[in-house]
């Protein structure tokens, strides 16, 4: 039997289960993927401090996440074609983050609707949002959001054009998938996975399909982005949706601290400091390195999430030292979506949370929300 403790075993089952051009759409970057590593190499050069001789007999890793408790600092970050990585993707994720107690955020580009998910689960879960050309639509999409009782609505800027994906190019990365001379040979070593999205709920985008009937027509997925994604969007966008919706608004993408303020200043609840790990401008910071810029310059105006680079409790206990209020996970809980499953998303959070509760304890902390910069060392 095979012993599972670590992120990294995950991948290496997901990557042996999922076909390859499901496999590399969740494990690669944009372009040469400097910052797609950067997001990486910058967590592994911090280094804790370890502090001995310290009772930390009553550890805690509770955190409020928008005025709502959870069960470490972390949530499931919006992915697009979850459902695609393991049948009904999306609902097992949700359903695992329910039970862990940690908030799921469901993706605009998601397999399964905001309907399927809020059918499967019974604690509120947040919606992801991409401003689409047909600002009719985008504003629908809210309107469901809201009618699915999502407390929190997490506006992603950082997309206005998609980032050259070359592996999903080469892969030919279609929705739903098409059976290929290319990916033949791959899908028919999968079958379980191929039975399992052939009964699954969908196999395209749940959430546009009133929008876009025919998303299996484009030749791959970035050719398809490429013609939904509005490059005119601006922060009048932006006003025009903080004044629709009524619940909390999250702006993802946010890597520059004139943009973290001006989010602010204009409503927001909460930023996520993110390069959309490593998927969009290649070359810019890894969010780790943007965070502390960030959190100075805000100084307390709302709750300031992270996410990139995420792979570990040691990842999620740096991210909060360095004033992040909480972390975002994506490709984390994906490979344990495709290695296992609901049992794989839960078994990703079980090991994320044993790291932290092991690192707080020997950089001497009982409880996460004393975290601060003095359990690393500074340069």
């Amino acid at each position: 039997m095979q012993v599972i403790n670590s992120i990294a075993d995950l991948r290496e089952i997901a990557r042996r289960r999922v076909p390859k051009a499901i496999f590399e759409y969740v494990d690669h970057g944009s372009y040469d993927e400097l910052t797609f590593r950067r997001n990486r190499s910058d967590f592994e050069a911090m280094r804790f401090r370890q502090k001995v001789l310290v009772d930390v007999t009553a550890q805690s890793m509770r955190k409020d996440i928008l005025g709502v408790p959870a069960s470490m600092p972390l949530a499931i970050a919006p992915t697009g074609l979850t459902g695609l990585v393991h049948r009904d993707g999306e609902i097992l994720a949700a359903q695992a983050a329910e039970a862990f107690g940690v908030p799921f955020c469901l993706s605009t580009v998601s397999v399964c609707s905001i309907e399927d998910v809020r059918e499967a689960t019974t604690a509120p879960f947040w919606f992801q949002l991409y401003v689409m050309k047909d600002r009719g639509y985008t504003a629908s999409l809210i309107d469901r959001a809201e009618a699915a009782g999502c407390p929190a609505l997490m506006l992603t800027v950082d997309i206005p054009v998609g980032g050259l994906r070359r592996r999903d190019a080469k892969n030919g990365l279609a929705v739903p998938p098409r059976l290929t001379l290319r990916n033949a040979i791959d899908i028919a070593t999968k079958p379980a996975w191929a039975y399992g999205v052939m009964m699954g709920k969908r196999k395209t985008f749940g959430n546009l399909a009133g929008a876009i009937p025919h998303t299996g027509g484009m030749a791959t997925l970035s050719a398809w982005i490429a013609t939904q994604f509005d490059a005119s969007v601006t922060w009048k966008d932006y006003e025009d949706i903080r004044r629709r919706w009524k619940g909390k608004l999250i702006v993802k993408g946010i890597l520059d601290a004139d943009d973290a303020r001006r989010a602010f200043a204009l409503g927001a609840d909460a930023i996520v400091v993110s390069n959309h790990g490593g998927r969009q401008l290649d070359g810019a910071p890894s969010s780790i390195a943007a965070l502390p810029r960030i959190v100075d310059a805000v100084g307390g105006a709302g709750e300031v999430l992270l996410d990139g680079g995420i792979r570990s409790g040691q990842d999620i206990l740096k991210a909060v030292a360095l004033g992040a209020n909480a972390v975002l996970t994506g490709r984390a809980f994906l490979y344990g979506l495709g290695a296992k499953g609901r049992a794989g998303v839960t078994s990703a959070l079980e090991i994320m949370s044993r790291e932290l509760q092991v690192s707080l304890a020997l950089t001497g902390c009982n409880d996460v929300r004393d975290a601060s910069p003095e359990i690393l060392y500074r340069e």
